[in-house]
């Protein structure tokens, strides 16, 4: 499937491995990606990023909010927001956990084993094929990763979104606004 891709797209699927093995993780997740994406310093990814204002200071601030969610075990705020809307405190029982465990309990952390895709990975790959297609573009880029993160729901799309990097906004920099719609 990677033969498609270009070498920045490969280089943000190894730069993906690197970050799931530092984590101590055997799933490479959407994260994992995102977080590949924002190490990138070139590729048209990496220029759409920059060109949305998302300089290093600013990637560093996503990389956080990334890393914050872990803690929440993988919860967007939103989903903390709706379980508050229960009475359930996401805070309160990060905290507690955290106090009995030890800080990032919650993370999921599985030592040994060998990486692979996970399911919501492969679907951001799947995505990427089909942002690529619909812009009849012959390669799967860097760009087409992040296209995918920004248009599936997930803490990526949010952490992104948070910053000013919406669906929307990448287009309008990577297509000039006006092209066909990948679902």
């Amino acid at each position: 499937m990677f033969e498609r891709f270009t070498k920045d797209a490969r280089d943000v699927v190894r730069g993906a491995y690197v970050r799931c093995e530092e984590a101590g993780e055997r799933r490479i997740g959407p994260e994992h990606l995102l977080l590949a994406l924002l190490d990138g310093e070139r590729g048209r990814g990496a220029s759409a990023l920059t060109a949305l204002g998302l300089g290093a200071e600013r990637r560093a601030a996503v990389r956080e909010g990334l890393l914050e969610a872990r803690r929440r075990a993988g919860l967007s705020r939103s989903d903390a927001d709706a379980l508050a809307g229960l009475g359930i405190d996401v805070a309160e029982v990060v905290a507690r956990v955290e106090e009995a465990h030890g800080v990032g309990a919650l993370a999921g952390v599985r030592r040994g084993g060998r990486v692979a895709f996970g399911r919501e990975a492969k679907g951001v790959l799947e995505q990427a094929l089909r942002m690529a297609v619909a812009h009849r573009d012959r390669h799967i880029g860097d760009e087409h990763l992040l296209l995918a993160l920004a248009v599936r729901p997930g803490v990526w799309g949010e952490c992104l979104a948070d910053h000013g990097v919406t669906y929307e906004g990448l287009l309008g920099v990577l297509y000039g606004g006006g092209v066909a719609e990948a679902s």
